[in-house]
């Protein structure tokens, strides 16, 4: 039987219409701005869509591709065509302003779910959070986070002696909460992500009237009659 997985957003302040008293809080996922998934079919055509590709990232993917393959699953395509393109590969990272990147880790075993594998795909800095891709056999993946770096935490328990790492891998409650879903593909991820830091980063150095459409409808879906419930 598949785990269900809490739903919320782990992202930073957009000024007064969405404060956070730290660098990262977690917001309930109904109370984000929807976003119209009939728009994201993975060429990123709100970036401007993908040229070129680039062959170090292109071999990358390909040795997480043939690991995953071993146990029927795969990367979602949409990633792959972000991932290894020459002129979009590193804009999510360059867009963070708390200095995310991208960090592509080979397959690791779900702490909750026999059969399902963790891949992740991007960090902050110093670990607060990080993104992974959920994967299943037969099911399409989904994104993740979490405040574990689930490499470690498998290596650090594996070694033995008191080097126990941060969680207890064993403990299917802590671990369930640990892995908080977050978008139904990487796309709407990415358009999230990217939109609201470019908000924040407008605000931050009060250009609030620089603000495009897209990204003003965004903030003012956080008005009185659509505030969300307190962060948790």
């Amino acid at each position: 039987m598949s785990v269900s997985f809490e739903a919320s957003w782990c992202g930073s302040g957009l000024g007064g219409y969405r404060p956070c008293p730290y660098t990262y809080d977690n917001y309930p996922y109904d109370s984000l701005p929807p976003l119209d998934a009939e728009r994201f079919k993975g060429t990123f055509e709100w970036l401007g869509g993908c040229t070129g590709t680039s062959a170090d990232r292109v071999a990358e993917v390909e040795a997480v591709l043939e690991d995953l393959g071993q146990k029927g699953l795969s990367l979602p395509q949409d990633f792959i065509t972000y991932f290894t393109s020459t002129n979009l590969r590193d804009t999510l990272g360059d867009s963070s302003l708390t200095c995310c990147w991208s960090s592509l880790s080979k397959p690791i075993p779900s702490p909750v779910e026999p059969g399902a594998f963790l891949v992740r795909f991007f960090r902050d800095q110093q670990d607060c959070v990080l993104w992974y891709f959920y994967l299943r056999p037969d099911s399409s993946p989904f994104v993740v986070h979490s405040h574990l770096e689930y490499e470690y935490e498998y290596e650090a328990h594996s070694s033995g002696g008191e080097f126990n790492g941060v969680s207890n891998l064993d403990d299917l409650e802590e671990q369930t909460e640990a892995l908080q879903y977050c978008a139904p593909t990487f796309e709407e991820w990415a358009y999230r992500f990217w939109t609201e830091n470019r908000i924040s980063e407008a605000l931050d150095h009060d250009r609030e009237s620089s603000l495009n459409p897209e990204q003003r409808a965004y903030v003012d879906y956080y008005t009185s009659s659509h505030r969300p419930a307190p962060a948790t």
